[in-house]
Order: structure tokens, then sequence, then C-alpha cells
């Protein structure tokens, strides 16, 4: 029986919840004004931090009647404040408030109240308005639906501290991507904004400098501006750099240390300027030690790999600094169970974004060993490295799945390095066995089928890097994991990169004579289908140049030149690449008739005559004519094959 009785006693503490929320709603119809300013202000006290309570005044429809009163030209400007001051109120609860909110159109309704003449009123509006657009369920194009509203934000950027804080908080949230940028900055945001980085107000120059952050970040128009800034007689950059002084708030330091990154990665700082090398890459190393918070261990590192990324002087800096190197792998043990933290409140924050200081550490790792093979070698050595990588790769979140194998990439080239340039086994020949033993190719190979055309690329692209003059086993552990149908459906990939890369594979796979030779004897039919479907495609000259680059690795064969040799609707289509306009085309087309009729190897004279019944040779001739010196030198080089 007290199943029975269950559900009518839930239904009666919900009736009695919200019958003691309805009075509240109630009087806000009163006919007495008076009655309903003071039932605004009670509800305004009901409120503050009860989310149960927000809740139910939202469900009782006090949202509609709220917004009404804010836009009665009968209501007194006192009223209207305070009901601005509640729906604020009621957009700090949940995500679903605040969507509540978005339903019954309070974004324009407020965007009407900043007309009024009174400040306190345009406060209290404002001051919702952050709070709304501040929270992720809102789109921030609900801000540059009216094109008067940005100049109307600027002009009021002078009225007041509390003006100046949350418009600038309101555009450094809703200015995403470069349209944005824009607008805004064709409205003077960095003329109005310039100033408040010198206001007595702390939180004012904050949410100046996240305004300029998000201004500068890629785009070179801002950031070249920005450079030239003067604020009381000192330039911007000069302002950022005593920012970001040690005595100054992290957030403050971190902030500007990502304007200034900003503006270098688009152009207007060089990389060798004392605020970038003496400043702003200390300020950001100094926000990966352990001593500072998760959230700014991971913008820290973040950072920091967007700087250095394509500069290699700072990478050798970065990776003497502090030993940085050694203090990312703490990003992978943290928080550990000797953890420093006693706030239960923060440890499960930590816990549960645990996976972002792993997807830094391996962004980090990947832009410092971008381009120097000592810088790699030492990441490879720090402890439990691969394991990392590996872990990385089959983790849930594709954030650090992207970060991990970019990070084995990165590592992987050093492979592709020493294996052209010093031939140093000592270095690469234990990279790829950890890499081969933890199972990582069987990983890669996963995620070139991801949904996720990043992932793809990046997947695809390590695989390339370790099948470079690979020894014949790595080869065909590729293969075998990567499966034939996988490769083709690859190579028809919508996303250029994945093509690009796919193709690189397969021609690094189709390099040495034996190993060419083994992989055609079991696959050559259906690659040769793969090449003619490319050849006959719409596809641009890259990707053309890469499959003629593969045909003439497979007439390198022995026995694979064979399969060139007997399929005559590829030798037309050599032929035709041949004559065609772009050089690059016409080279690899030669390049793939040198090896076929090369004088020395068995069945030549047979292929020679052949080619020569097709017009090759008369091609050739011509082709020794081209005013393209290296295009001349091959054709004649082919010739001299016929005459020996």
């Amino acid at each position: 029986m007290a199943c029975l009785l269950e559900t009518p006693i839930r239904m009666s503490v919900l009736s009695e919840v919200t019958a003691s929320s309805r009075h509240y709603v109630d009087r806000l119809f009163d006919p007495d004004p008076q009655k309903v300013l003071q039932g605004v202000i009670d509800m305004k006290n009901a409120v503050i931090g009860n989310n149960k309570q927000k809740a139910n005044l939202i469900v009782l429809g006090a949202v509609p009647r709220l917004l009404y009163l804010l836009q009665q030209e009968t209501s007194s400007t006192e009223l209207k404040t305070e009901c601005a001051v509640v729906l604020g109120s009621l957009a700090m609860g949940t995500e679903n408030n605040v969507k509540s909110l978005l339903d019954c159109h309070i974004i324009p309704a407020l965007l009407q109240g900043l007309l009024s003449p009174d400040l306190k009123f345009i406060e209290a509006c404002l001051r919702c308005l952050r709070t709304i657009f501040t929270s992720p369920v809102t789109p921030e194009e609900l801000l540059y639906t009216d094109a008067t509203v940005i100049p109307h934000l600027m002009a009021l950027l002078s009225r007041s501290r509390y003006t100046q804080e949350y418009i600038c908080q309101i555009f450094s949230h809703c200015c995403k991507g470069p349209d944005h940028q824009t607008i805004l900055f064709n409205h003077g945001a960095v003329q109005n904004i310039a100033h408040l980085l010198t206001s007595v107000s702390y939180k004012v120059r904050m949410q100046a400098l996240k305004c300029f952050s998000v201004l500068a970040f890629e785009n070179p128009q801002v950031s070249m501006t920005l450079v030239n800034v003067l604020v009381d007689g000192e330039l911007l950059p000069q302002i950022f750099v005593k920012m970001l002084q040690r005595d100054k708030p992290i957030e403050m330091q971190l902030t500007s240390a990502k304007c200034l990154t900003y503006m270098c990665r688009a152009g207007a700082i060089r990389t060798d300027d004392n605020c970038i090398v003496l400043k702003t890459l200390p300020c950001l190393v100094r926000m990966c030690s352990k001593e500072r918070l998760l959230e700014e261990r991971v913008e820290g590192a973040e950072t920091l790999a967007y700087l250095i990324e394509p500069d290699v002087e700072l990478q050798r800096i970065a990776s003497i600094t502090d030993h940085l190197i050694a203090m990312l792998a703490d990003y992978f043990k943290y928080p550990s169970s000797v953890s420093a933290i006693t706030d239960i409140k923060r440890l499960d924050h930590d816990l549960k974004h645990a996976h972002e200081l792993r997807q830094a550490a391996f962004k980090l790792y990947a832009s410092l060993g971008a381009n120097d093979e000592d810088i790699r070698k030492k990441i490879i050595e720090t402890e439990n490295m691969m394991d990392r990588i590996v872990t990385g790769l089959s983790e849930s979140s594709v954030k650090v799945r992207l970060a991990a194998v970019r990070c084995l990439h990165s590592l992987s080239r050093s492979v592709q390095q020493l294996r052209t340039s010093f031939q140093d086994h000592a270095v690469w020949k234990p990279l790829m066995k950890p890499i081969l033993e933890s199972g990582a190719v069987e990983l890669l190979c996963g995620l070139t089928q991801s949904e996720n055309p990043a992932l793809r690329v990046n997947g695809i692209w390590a695989l390339m890097n370790m099948a470079f003059q690979a020894e014949q086993k790595i080869k065909a552990d590729i293969l075998r994991s990567l499966s034939t149908e996988q490769l083709f459906r690859l190579l028809s990939d919508s996303d250029l990169n994945v093509l690009m890369k796919t193709l690189g594979l397969l021609r690094n796979l189709l390099s040495t004579r034996p190993h060419i030779d083994k992989i055609m004897s079991t696959h050559g039919k259906q690659i040769m289908q793969a090449v003619t479907l490319i050849l006959e495609g719409e596809h641009n000259i890259e990707v053309k140049e890469q499959t003629l680059c593969i045909l003439t690795n497979i007439a390198d064969g022995t026995t694979a030149k064979e399969l060139i040799m007997t399929n005559d609707d590829i030798l037309q289509k050599i032929k035709y690449y041949m004559g065609h306009s772009h050089v690059k085309l016409q080279l690899a087309a030669v390049f793939c008739i040198s090896n076929l009729i090369w004088n020395e190897e068995e069945g030549s004279q047979e292929r020679q005559d052949k080619l020569r019944d097709m017009g090759i040779v008369d091609i050739l001739h011509k082709l020794s004519q081209s005013p393209d010196a290296n295009l001349c030198e091959k054709a004649k080089t082919a010739l001299q094959q016929y005459l020996a």
C-alpha cells in the first residue's frame, strides 16, 4: 500500500512549493503600482541564491510579466530597474533558466531598455545581458542581429565603470571568429576600449584585456593596429608587458600573455622581440608549474604551444626554461592520491577536468618537438612517454585523442628526419619499437575511421611517417591493420588533406624494390584501380602529381612494372600527362616512363618497343626542347635509354 501513497505525497509537496511561490507572481498583477514594486523587491530577495525558487517562479510565468513591466511606459524607472535585477538573478540559475528567458525574447527587451536615459536602469539591463550572453546556451549572433546595437554599446562605454565592465564582458564572450572581430573593429572597439586598460577598476582593466585577446586572435588587421595604439603616451604592447609581471594577478598575467602571443602569431610582433622572448614565453612557462590551478596550467600550456608552434628558436628556448619538459610530465599525474588539494569541491572539479591537462600537455609536447631533434629525444626519453601517448590515443575524449595523435605525429617526424639525414638507429629504432609494441599502429588505423576529419588526417599522417623507409615488417603491419578496404575508402575521402596523406602513405609503402614487388603481388589489382580512379577524377594538381609519383614507384619494381605495362588504360593516362599544360605533372609522367624503359633491366627492350609504338619517343623529343630546364633534362635522360 505504501507505494500507492507515494505519488500523492510528492504531488502535494510540489503544490505546496509552487503555492508558496505563487503569491510572489500574483502580486505582480496588483492594480496598485506601489504594491507591484514591493512585490518585485520581495521576489528579488526570495530568489537570491535559491535555484529552486527561481525555477518555480519561471514555471509559474513570472518572466513574461516582469518583461511586460520592464517595457511598460507607465512603469516607474525604479520598478523597471528592479524587474531587470530580478531577471538577472533568474538568469544566474541553471542553463534551463536561461533558455526559458531566451524563449520569452528577453534580449530585445533588455536592448530596448538601454535606450533609457536612466543610468541605474541601463546598468541593470547590461548586468542581465552580461549574465545571459556569458551562458553557453545563448547564441552570440543575437548581439549582432540589429545593426544599431554595437554602436550604441560603444557609446555607453563612457557612462560608468559598470557599463565598461559589462559591455567589455559581453564583447569578449560574443566575439567568435573573423566576422564578429570585423564588426567590433569597424565600430571603433580598439579606440573605445584601449583607455580602459588604465582604469582604476581592476574588473574594467581585466575585461578590456580579455576583449583585446579575442579581437587579436588570428587577426592581422586588429593586431597590426594594436601595436601602434598609444594609451597615456605608452604603446599597448608595453602596457601588456607590465600586466604580465609576477606581481599582477594570475588571470591578468595569462590574458596579457595571450594578447602578446596572438599579436606575435598574427605577424604584428617579431618572434625574436624581447617582449616575446624575455616576457611572454617565461610567463607562460610559469603558468605550467604545479603551483598553479588546473585551468591556469591548461591555458598556459595551450597558449605556449600556440606561441612556439611555427618557430624553432622559441621551441629551443622554451625547452630549456624551468625544466618545462619534465614539468609537463606532471600533467599526467594529476590529481595524484597525495594531492595537496584539501578543498573537496576543487578536487571534484579537477577530477572532472583532468583530461584537459593531458590534452594541453600533448599539444605542448607536439609544438616543442615540431622541428628540433634534440628536443624530440628529450621528450621521447621522458618517463612513460610512449605509454602515455598510447593511453591518450584510446581515451574517450576526442580532444585528448587528437592531441595525442598530433604529439605522436610530431615525434614520428624524427623517424623520417633521422632515416634521411644521419641514419642514427640509436634514436629511431627504439622509438619505432615502443610505437609498434604499444599497439599504436592499430590505434592510428582506428583513428582513420573517425567521423572527425582532423583525427583522420593526423592518424593517416602519423602512419605515413612511420612507413617512410621502414622495414618490410612494419609496412606489412600497417597494411594489415589498416586493411585495403579502408585504404581505398580513404583514397575517396571528401577531405583533401586525408586524400593527400593517404597518397603519401601509399607512396612510402611502395618504396624499395622488394617491398614494391611484394605489396603489388598481393594488392596490385586494387592499387591500380585506385590510381586509375584518381587520375580520371576531378582532382587538383598536387593530388594528380602524388598519384603519378606512386606509379613511378611501381614502375621501379622488378615484377610490379608489368602491372603498368599490361594496362593500356594506365599507359594512355601517363602519355596524356606527358603532354599536360602543368610542368609538375609532365615531370612526374616522364619519371615514370624512365623507370619503365631503363636499359639495364630485364625486358627493357620489349617495353621500349611498346612505348615507341604508342608515340612516347616523339613526345620525349618534344619535351627535350622544353623551356623548363628540369623537364628538358629528364626527357633527354629518358631518350638516352633508347640510344644505349
